[in-house]
């Protein structure tokens, strides 16, 4: 059973500058919107988004994940492109590099993935934390054509390339994950969080699997769950994907946003009821997630925020960015954790 306890919090950018050394003793790492925070602590991994923030906290707040107990600085370390620092139970990991091809041209992104994931699987090799249970990816001009499909296609090929060649699973037991479109002529950034121990991985029963899609969304299917929960550890241990208003596997009310919203909250539902009957209890409530809402059009988040505020309680915690989704007509995508008291 996990010892450590997991938290997710999200810190005014301002509140961890000039911290002591003291406090980043269990902090895992940090990730910054739009831009990598800068930070007193070189031993702990720094990640950015790249999509810049909106609403009320737009440029203000970063992302921190840390553990009860210390995090010895020994246990950090470098592997060719990935930072990563763990504990016994939980390692998290950055990636952020530039992509090298011509303009149109899809080889940079494939190879840039391949790599990357491939150093992903390493590190977990050689720590031990041998389940992937969450990724974040952030790629350049994510649904640009180039070489004739889609970047996030090319992606996706490219994903699956690197879990077969170091023999994982591409469909069934895969990470939580997300893919958001940033800014032309950012770096690609990745950051995960993996386990030692092995999560229950959960879909959600009004959609098509991702990595069972139909061939019309691309020759290989993204390689992920809709969600995983770790069912022995307390703390933040359910993690859902980027979720959008799909059913089965097709996109539900285009060019609608407040609908879209709504059907992305019922997606979330839907994926809670069906987390609370694998972990065999109600656990896990709409009430007490934490959110990162993913808007295409700065001008629809207003409309976004009333869907949301009467659903969910007033102090919810929402973290807001602009970014392009992986499908054109989708105009937002939601994202969330979970949390356990200890028992």
């Amino acid at each position: 059973m996990s010892t450590a306890v997991l938290h997710l919090d999200y810190v005014p950018m301002e509140g961890i500058a000039g911290k002591t050394a003291s406090w980043w003793n269990n902090v895992l790492g940090v990730v910054g919107f739009p831009s990598p925070p800068r930070i007193d602590a070189p031993e702990v991994p720094v990640a950015a988004s790249m999509t810049p923030s909106l609403g009320a906290a737009a440029g203000h707040l970063c992302e921190v994940w840390r553990v009860t107990g210390p995090v010895r600085a020994e246990l950090a370390s470098r592997h060719d492109q990935v930072h990563y620092r763990f504990c016994d139970d939980f390692l998290f990991g950055t990636l952020m590099f530039e992509e090298h091809a011509l303009d149109g041209d899809s080889t940079g992104l494939s190879q840039a993935t391949i790599s990357a994931y491939r150093n992903i699987f390493e590190v977990l090799e050689k720590t031990g934390h041998r389940h992937l249970i969450r990724v974040w990816n952030y790629l350049p001009e994510i649904t640009r054509e180039a070489d004739g499909d889609e970047r996030y296609r090319h992606f996706n090929t490219a994903r699956q390339t690197a879990f077969r060649s170091v023999g994982r699973p591409t469909e069934g037991i895969v990470p939580a994950a997300c893919a958001l479109g940033s800014p032309a002529g950012s770096p690609i950034s990745i950051y995960f969080l993996a386990s030692r121990e092995a999560p229950k991985m959960i879909e959600n029963p009004r959609q098509t699997s991702a990595y069972r899609y139909p061939p019309k969304f691309g020759i290989h299917s993204p390689s992920f769950s809709r969600a995983c929960v770790l069912g022995e550890s307390a703390g933040t241990n359910l993690f859902i994907s980027g979720t959008a208003s799909i059913v089965g596997h097709e996109t539900i009310h285009p060019g609608d946003v407040s609908a879209q919203a709504r059907e992305t909250l019922a997606n979330l539902d839907a994926l809670l009821e069906e987390a609370n009957r694998v972990v065999g209890t109600p656990r896990y409530s709409l009430d007490a997630l934490k959110f990162k809402v993913y808007v295409r059009r700065p001008r629809d988040l207003d409309a976004i925020q009333r869907v949301l505020s009467a659903s969910l309680r007033p102090a919810a915690p929402i973290l807001y960015l602009q970014a392009d989704v992986c499908r054109e007509e989708l105009l937002v995508e939601i994202e969330a954790t979970g949390e356990t008291a200890p028992g």
